[in-house]
């Protein structure tokens, strides 16, 4: 039986950093994969998005161009299999890169399905691998309904994999950040595009300006927003076209395609933690603590599949801090997942690190907070008839008004999202912002003056 240090199992963002940052300490270390390197980010998430959502808003940006006084002279066209094929071949770019990394490093690899014998052995068909230390890396996967003629319901995997063609008419069925931002790609390149969700919004676990604000853009561009809506079953027709019928009996028609992005699972299931005695909670991510340690002292979880924050980043400074405590005795090496800045790539997109104001009101008492904000129209509008506002909220705390929340939508909120992280992270003041000299003239000079 081969022995190593570490055993990683999934090549994932995550898992190799981790299996990258032990063998620079020396270690020897496997990584396990059943699929492709690179896990969801790469394969199926962030990158293939990005590049789509760069898709969109060139397509938005045509019609941004009439106000600024361009003339096309025939309807531009976008060609997708082009678009596709060289979306596809970025990818498979950065994936072919991993395989001889990994050799050029002196990581071992396995590929197949990785499986627990007991707390430190793992199989893989019929090869067997002990480590010290074992570290689950691997993530999860779509979530589909379970109802009548879900065999036709589609996944964001699926559209990155199966889709050859944009819909005429499409619906997406969820609420979260991804839902959002298939939604918003959908309607920009000129789908007709529905969003279904249970509740009364979008983004419920973000802050209200957001919700607000992203609700509006989304009507603005087209996209029909069916709220309260809870589907019962998904009907093919005669046509090859498909109707949903919701609980309540309303009945939707029409759509070429249907996707379920309700959310994601974690890959546990497939592990049998049951023989090293992992434990999981009642929605199958793995139960560690801040550590990242699971209840087997020997074996650890980092990224989706202990669903503290699923996101790539997150997975990858996890795996950092992580290592540097197993490996390079650093005994209090942590992440802090308090203020973590994401990005929601909807159209436009959402930048925001923090508490939201309703989290710091319940945490530090709603007398302690203070909150500032901003709605206007981006310079870039001001030639177009294109009604769309950008908006900006900073959450402070205390007499000394610390910075505990940012939240931005608009133009350019992705970008400069990351440097205000720094800020808060560093604990900025309000104070700290008004001294600061705007850039002018820019979106961003409105967070360092703020009234």
């Amino acid at each position: 039986m081969s022995e190593y240090d570490l055993i990683v199992i999934g090549g994932g963002s995550g898992g190799l950093e981790a299996a990258y940052r032990a063998n620079k300490l020396g270690k020897k270390v496997l990584v396990i994969e059943k699929g492709d390197l690179g896990g969801t980010c790469v394969n199926v998430g962030c990158v293939p998005k990005k590049v789509m959502f760069n898709t969109a808003s060139i397509a938005e940006s045509y019609k941004e161009g009439i106000g600024y006084g361009f003339e096309f002279k025939e309807n531009p066209a976008l060609n997708y299999s082009v678009i596709k094929q060289k979306r596809d071949a970025h990818v498979a770019g950065i994936v072919g890169w991993y395989e001889p990394w990994l050799e050029e490093e002196g990581i071992g690899l396995v590929k197949g399905h990785a499986s627990f014998v007991d707390k430190s052995t793992v199989r893989v068909g019929e090869s067997s691998y002990r480590g010290q230390h074992v570290i689950i890396a691997c993530g999860g996967r779509p979530s589909v309904m379970d109802i009548e003629g879900k065999e036709f319901l589609w996944t964001s995997d699926d559209f990155f994999k199966s889709m050859h063609a944009l819909p005429k008419k499409v619906a997406v069925i969820g609420a979260g950040y991804i839902a959002v931002e298939l939604a918003g790609i959908f309607a920009a390149l000129g789908s007709q595009t529905s969003l279904l969700f249970r509740f009364d919004a979008v983004l419920r676990k973000f802050d209200s300006l957001i919700r607000d604000a992203l609700m509006d853009e989304l009507q603005h561009a087209g996209v029909d927003l069916v709220p309260r809506t809870v589907v019962k079953a998904l009907k093919k027709r005669d046509d090859g076209l498909l109707d949903i019928v919701t609980t309540d009996g309303r009945k939707l028609e029409g759509f070429e395609r249907v996707l379920c992005v309700i959310g994601r699972v974690p890959n546990s299931d497939i592990l049998n933690l049951e023989n090293a005695g992992v434990r999981t909670d009642e929605s199958g991510y793995i139960v560690t603590d801040e550590f990242e340690n699971t209840n087997i002292p020997n074996i650890y979880a980092i990224g989706d599949v202990n669903g503290k924050k699923e996101l790539t980043p997150v997975a990858i400074a996890a795996a950092k801090k992580l290592i540097e405590r197993i490996f390079n005795g650093k005994a209090s090496s942590k992440l802090v997942y308090d203020y973590i800045p994401t990005v929601v790539f909807s159209h436009p997109p959402i930048g925001t690190t923090g508490f939201t104001e309703e989290e710091a009101k319940a945490k530090f008492g709603e007398k302690q907070v203070k909150v500032y904000s901003t709605s206007f129209e981006n310079m870039y509008y001001a030639p177009t008839e294109i009604e769309t506002f950008t908006k900006m909220k900073l959450v402070c705390v205390g007499d000394e008004e610390r910075v505990v929340g940012i939240h931005l939508i608009g133009r350019g909120a992705d970008e400069i999202m990351q440097g205000f992280a720094v800020a808060v992270l560093m604990g900025a003041k309000k104070q700290d912002l008004d001294n600061c000299v705007s850039i002018h003239p820019t979106a961003s000079e409105e967070l360092v003056s703020m009234n």
